[in-house]
Order: C-alpha cells, then structure tokens, then sequence
C-alpha cells in the first residue's frame, strides 16, 4: 500500500479544514492512486529533472506553475493537497523559494517522507557553490535588508522569522520603505504617513525574513532634508516561544541636502554608492549590547567578508539625482500623488527577492545540474528499491545527455568574442553561467519594476544603456512586456534586447536542456 492510502483519511480532514480559509478550493478531490510514486518539485526545472530519472514509475508535480516565480510563490490549498499525498519532495531552497512555501512542506510532509533541498546537498556530486554577487548599474546606494547568521544557538530553524520594526520617524516629510513584487504588486514594509503604532506591536511596519536572508527593496522620501528611522529587531524561533530582541538602532538618511552637515554628525561616514543592507546580527541576538548595524558588499567582490558600519555614526546619501516622480499606477497612491516628485532609493532587481550568501541558481552550469540528477536518483532507490534498476539505467542516459548539454553551451560562448563576453540581465540568476562558461556578468539593467519610468529614470536608464558599450541586454520572457521602456531605449541604440532563461520555463521551452540551448543560443547571437 502507498503511502497516498496510508495518509487518505486524514489528508481529506486537512483539505476540509483548509478549505473555509485558503482560496481556490473548488474542484479538490483526492488524487487518483495510480501505483507510481507521487513527488512534488518546487518549481518546474526540478520536476522536468525528476521526470528524466524517474520515467512512467514517477508521477511529478511543480508546485510553481509554469511562468511562476519561486522567489514569490505562495503555496494554494491545491499545493498543500499535492504536499500531503506525496512520497518525496525536492526544493532547491538556499533561499530560492519563497518562505511560506518551505514552510508548506515543512509542515505538511509526514516525518517518513523525504524532503530534498537539492542545492544544498549538491556538493555531494562535486557541484560547485559561489557566493551571490549582485553588481548593479545604479548612480544611488543600493539599500537592502539583511540578516546575518542562522541563529540556530537560539533555536532557530529554516522556518523561523526575524522581524524588523520601524518605531518611530524623524524628519521633514513621511518615509515608505517597500519592494515591487514579479507582477507589479507593492509590499510595504514601513510606511510613517499613518503612524507607528506600539499597541499592536508594530504590525503595519514590520519587514520579515527568515534567517541568513536578504532581500532588495526602494526607499521613498516625499521632501527634502534629514530623516532618522528608528528600528527595533527580534527573533521569532517558533510560534509558540517567546520573541528574542535583536537588536535596535537609528538609520540617518540625508535627502537632497549635503550629507556632511547632518546636524549631530561631524565626521561621520557617509555612504553614498554599492550594495549596503540594515542588517540584523543573529549572533547578537539577546544580548544588551545588540544593535542593528550596516554592510557594505565590496563591490565585485565573491568574498562574503563585509565592512561593518555603525548606524550612529553614518549617514546614508539620498542625492537630488535620486529624484523622480510617484507614477500614475493608482497601486503606487502610498508615495503621493501620480506626478509629485519624490526621491527614492531604487530596488533595482526586478520583483520580490529574498536570498542567503550562496548563490541558488546552481543549474545555469550544467555540471551542477548533473548533481541534481544523481541525488533525485539516490532519493527515488531509496524509497523505491524494487525499480533500482530503472532509475539508474534512466540516470546514465540522462547524465549522458547533460554531457553533450555542457560541451553545446561551452562551445557557444566560445565563438563570441572574449571581449563581448559580458552579460547585462535584470535578474542576478546568470553567476553560475557566467562562471562556468567564462562570460562577465556586467550587472543589472532596470526600471523601476512595475510602473512607466519617469522622464528623469528614463534619462538615466538611457545614459547606463550609453555606458555600458554591450551589444545586447537579456530579460527573462517573463519580464519582457513589464520591461517596455528598457526595450524601446535599447532599440533606440541597436543595443539589441534578448531572450534569456533563469528560474522558469514558458510555453516555448518547456524542458531544462531546450531551456540552456537556448540561452547558449541567444548568447551566441546576440553578443557575437
């Protein structure tokens, strides 16, 4: 018997219980048991990798449909059915998926079920791992998130939460601190034009990342002149223990006015340019003496070594260049309204993003998607020794088959010039590609990610297009019709504007060797 009966009767009691809460429900009924094992993927290059192992004895399911986004994906009631009636499942994790979709297999696979976070069990097969490099073409500071450690010494896991709290805002106008999710939608963090209220804890102005994650977001200043945020932090090991204080600090922001005469500040550092983050330190956390500092990533750098600043002896440059205007998409009504001038750090990576220092997106090197392939294949024998046999005999044709995969790839980039060799996206998904194959990743080249530029960002869009002297620029199909301006300003400079694939398939690749033929393909092509 499998493990689909075993679990039946209380898998439908789940699905009842789920129904009155979670949308979509109608039309769930239990999955025909068929005899083949039933896995779940998060997203569809893992399935499509599972399939190649698995055959007619493997029925497979992405949990991300096709064209998702895992970065941003929340699990449906439908995913929670498929979660519960499944013999295995593989994520890629190394924060790759959204949280709550860990956390849906965390909490809905039986304990006798394995779970395979494939990424992090990669280096088992010789997979190489890099740190996440995120170079970007930006004129501003590119201000995230951060938190650093795993906090485990406290009880923390994978699916713990660390919130940080915006408590209170001095300064001339009101403060939103928010990210553009993949299909447009904002998601406030902070927000000073309604307040910041203590009786319920914050709520309304709280960002939440699990530990050992970071994510990208913009900050919006509607006038002129000196702000200090004050910040609080805490860990949330389970639901159930009691929240853990983190640290708490006041982050200064100069707006449009000379950093270096911040009243209260003489000498202090100011940053004004790369890649920083408000970072809360885990290993601090419970100590009187915590406190929430800020990181800077040495620009270029794959070391995971940061410089470490101390809030109250830095200030954060907003300058005039910063400035643009609140677009008319009435979703953006929380900066003003359509046409005020406003000045913003830009979120600069398109979409909802929260990530670790490991770079995720292994399988752009295909000898890393070959580890992939052994380890599903360790997992299916394992839950399924009879069909042994099976399994490894689809592995060696498979395997072979990403050989040929590997020498294509390397061969493409080959005929392009070494000196064109550089690639300019909108997702920081290509460093495996890059390293692999020997091509430059040049950096990120973006709008802001869901609304028409304003005259000012298209000027400056336009002027980053002027100096970076590529051929080509690539979007993922996905981002394609949200990226309209990029498109016409590359057009307008024959700098051509080419397909590239990173998390998800579409209608016209639907497989993961289709999915780095073509991108072999484009590269070749468009920088050649």
């Amino acid at each position: 018997m499998t493990r689909k009966r075993r679990r039946g009767a209380w898998a439908l009691a789940l699905a009842a219980a789920l129904a009155g809460t979670v949308g979509g429900c109608a039309g769930l009924t239990t999955p025909p048991d068929d005899g083949r094992l039933s896995v779940v993927t998060t997203t569809g290059i893992l399935a499509d990798l599972t399939r190649q192992v698995g055959g007619e004895l493997v029925d497979v399911e992405s949990l991300v449909p096709e064209g998702g986004d895992p970065h941003s994906h929340e699990p449906t009631l439908r995913d929670v059915r498929d979660i519960v009636y499944a013999d295995a499942a593989f994520s890629n994790y190394l924060m790759l998926e959204e949280q709550n979709l860990i956390r849906a297999l965390d909490a809905n696979l039986p304990d006798d079920v394995p779970h395979v976070p494939l990424a992090e069990r990669a280096v088992r097969y010789a997979a190489e791992i890099i740190p996440l490099v995120e170079n970007v073409n930006l004129d501003t500071i590119w201000l995230g998130l951060r938190v650093r450690g795993t906090g485990e010494e406290l009880g923390a896991t994978r699916s713990s939460e660390v919130r940080l709290k915006a408590t209170g805002l001095e300064g001339p106008g009101e403060l939103v601190g928010y990210l553009t999710e993949t299909f447009g939608e904002p998601a406030v963090f902070f927000d000073s034009s309604d307040g910041f209220d203590a009786g319920d804890g914050y709520a309304h102005d709280t960002a939440v990342l699990p530990p050992a994650a970071h994510t990208h977001m913009s900050w919006a200043f509607t006038e002129p002149g000196v702000y200090r945020l004050q910040l609080a932090a805490e860990l949330v090991a389970t639901p159930t223990t009691r929240p853990v204080p983190a640290g708490e600090s006041t982050v200064t922001f100069a707006v449009g006015v000379d950093p270096h005469s911040v009243p209260g500040m003489a000498g202090a550092t100011v940053l004004d340019g790369g890649h920083t983050d408000v970072t809360v330190d885990l290993e601090q956390a419970g100590e009187p003496t915590a406190s929430l500092h800020l990181d800077v990533e040495p620009e270029g750098s794959r070391s995971t070594e940061h410089e470490v600043h101390d809030p109250r002896e830095t200030v954060i440059e907003v300058p005039n260049k910063a400035l643009t205007e609140v677009p008319g998409d009435p979703r953006f009504r929380i900066l003003g309204r359509a046409g005020d001038e406003i000045h913003q750090l830009p979120q600069a990576v398109l979409g909802r993003h929260v990530h670790g220092e490991i770079d995720p997106h292994l399988w752009q090197n295909v000898r890393n998607a070959m580890a992939y392939v052994q380890i599903i294949r360790d997992t299916l024998i394992e839950i399924d020794p009879a069909h042994a046999a099976d399994y490894r005999a689809n592995t060696r044709d498979y395997l072979r088959e990403l050989e040929d995969l590997d020498d294509y790839v390397a061969a493409a980039v080959a005929e392009i010039p070494p000196s064109r060799r550089h690639l300019v996206t909108t997702h920081d998904a290509f460093g495996y590609l890059g390293a692999a194959y020997g091509l430059d990743i040049a950096g990120f080249v973006t709008p802001n990610p869901a609304t028409e530029p304003s005259l000012v960002e298209r000027r400056r869009l336009g002027e980053t297009l002027d100096n970076l002297a590529v051929p080509a620029v690539f979007l993922e199909p996905n981002l394609r019709s949200r990226s309209s301006t990029l498109v016409q300003l590359a057009e307008e400079r024959d700098v051509a504007v080419c397909v590239i694939y990173g998390d998800a398939f579409d209608e016209e690749v639907t497989s993961y060797v289709a999915m780095m033929r073509a991108n072999a393909d484009s590269l070749r092509d468009c920088l050649r």
